[in-house]
């Protein structure tokens, strides 16, 4: 990986395949090849009340991942309590989530390590409020992509769509980790040749289906070492 790289932006085809899982072995995994890495969750919804305020399992398990340890305030800045789609969780909460404070929180973060992970919320158009998405955070991060694709059918066209959009939104993509989030799904490996055929940037990885599996495990299943 060339150390240029000091940022990363991870999303995904849908809601529920594997951002969190993929983000936190990436972690593992740049900090294997001696890097500082930490994560960010700018906008978390799904929290617990905790004696030290609002807390996400996915923003935790960045947190853990990540080394040096940040502060939870600027890995997540935006922590709403109910399980709905960010926009939703926000109106309800009274919230007005924006987008200075999202890059203040990144800029607070970049000088701790070497790189900062972003990971989005469910897919790549996933709204964060009636007038931002997050095309608007990566834009004025200048945050490289990677797309995380949840192996199951439908797989292929959810890839491609969201590939495109990607590049359609002026992002740069710079490459796709598969996640094998269904053990029942048929003809795995085949569909897996197609994807790498079709998406315009390179496979990081491949990462098995493995519940509970420990992020550090999961780490060696993928490779940083592209620009």
């Amino acid at each position: 990986m060339e150390r240029a790289l000091d940022r990363l932006f991870v999303t995904g085809t849908d809601t529920g395949v594997g951002k969190t899982v993929a983000s936190a072995a990436l972690l593992h995994a740049f900090r294997a090849r001696g890097l500082r890495a930490v994560g960010m969750k700018p906008v978390a919804s799904g929290c617990v009340a905790t004696a030290e305020g609002w807390r996400n399992d996915d923003a935790l398990a960045l947190q853990a991942a990540s080394d040096p340890v940040p502060p939870y305030g600027d890995l997540n800045p935006y922590a709403l309590p109910a399980p709905l789609a960010p926009e939703i969780a926000a109106r309800d909460a009274g919230v007005d989530v924006q987008l200075g404070v999202l890059v203040s929180a990144f800029e607070r973060l970049h000088p701790l390590a070497d790189l900062v992970l972003v990971e989005g919320v469910g897919g790549w158009a996933a709204p964060l409020t009636a007038t931002l998405d997050q095309r608007h955070l990566v834009q004025e991060l200048r945050l490289p992509v990677v797309l995380v694709v949840g192996m199951r059918l439908g797989c292929i066209n959810h890839a491609r769509l969201s590939a495109r959009a990607i590049q359609d939104d002026g992002a740069r993509l710079v490459g796709w980790i598969a996640n094998e989030v269904d053990p029942d799904m048929e003809r795995r490996d085949e569909n897996f040749a197609l994807l790498s055929a079709r998406l315009p940037v390179p496979c990081w990885g491949r990462l098995p289906y493995a519940p509970g599996a420990d992020a550090i495990a999961q780490a060696r299943h993928l490779q940083v070492d592209r620009p």
